[in-house]
């Protein structure tokens, strides 16, 4: 996640993926969030090229606030050793400019590449020697995300691209929070997976569902994007860790 803004604070991080037999991949994204601007909240994305600005499709789910509660209840809770249960991750130029989407309660763009940063509103550009300090995403394209000031909790922010690894799952988690690339980040992050049958991830270090997520999820509020007939996976990164974004190998 990439916010070039003035932020007090970022916590409470969700984010769930699912592979499209197509080649494209779903991805949705929730945080609470406390800001003294309008800012803008930047998704870097591993798209297929040359990408074209229609390759994105958002996804409203204001009419599903709660998708990443009812992912949660999919996994037994955690306790302490008094039996209590854990407190965990809360729901928390000349060129014309670029198409602008109402996405529920904030407007989302798509960036095919870096160049075209120049066609946002100058209020959401990045800093001109920004993408100097980050050399992995000169071939990315971007989601762009505006957001109001304040404190809040972000309904899930959805959409679909096509993937340019279709033997991979991107989690977008580098964390740039004061303009400024840091080597280690504070993480307070859950990331959900739902891989098909003949999809399975590497599954170190992730936790399987009980059940199906039909079984824990309103799959109709999801508008496609959770198969009800598949489990799901999580994996909670937490604490100081390395910035950088998070790739799940699946086997195809």
């Amino acid at each position: 996640m990439l916010l070039f803004s003035a932020v007090r604070s970022v916590k409470a991080t969700n984010i769930f993926t699912r592979p499209v037999d197509d080649g494209r991949q779903f991805v949705v994204y929730s945080m609470s969030i406390e800001a003294s601007q309008d800012l803008a909240m930047i998704l870097p994305l591993p798209a297929r090229t040359p990408a074209k600005e229609d390759d994105v499709e958002f996804i409203n789910l204001k009419e599903y606030p709660h998708i990443f509660s009812d992912l949660r209840s999919g996994f037994p809770m955690k306790k302490t050793k008094d039996g209590r249960a854990l407190t965990e991750n809360p729901v928390a130029s000349s060129a014309s400019a670029l198409k602008v989407v109402e996405v529920g309660d904030f407007e989302a763009s798509f960036v095919p590449t870096v160049k075209d940063f120049s066609r946002l509103d100058e209020r959401f550009r990045l800093p001109p020697d920004a993408w100097n300090k980050l050399p992995q995403y000169k071939s990315y394209s971007f989601a762009v995300f505006k957001l109001k000031p304040g404190a809040m909790t972000i309904h899930p922010m959805a959409f679909s691209f096509p993937r340019r690894e279709r033997n991979s799952l991107f989690f977008p988690t580098v964390h740039i929070h004061d303009g400024k690339v840091h080597p280690k980040a504070d993480f307070d992050h859950i990331l959900y997976c739902q891989p098909s049958e003949t999809q399975r991830p590497t599954l170190t270090g992730w936790e399987e569902s009980f059940s199906h997520a039909k079984t824990f999820t309103d799959v109709s509020k999801s508008k496609g994007i959770i198969d009800g007939e598949q489990h799901c996976y999580k994996r909670e990164m937490h604490g100081r860790l390395p910035n950088k974004d998070t790739v799940l190998a699946i086997e195809l």
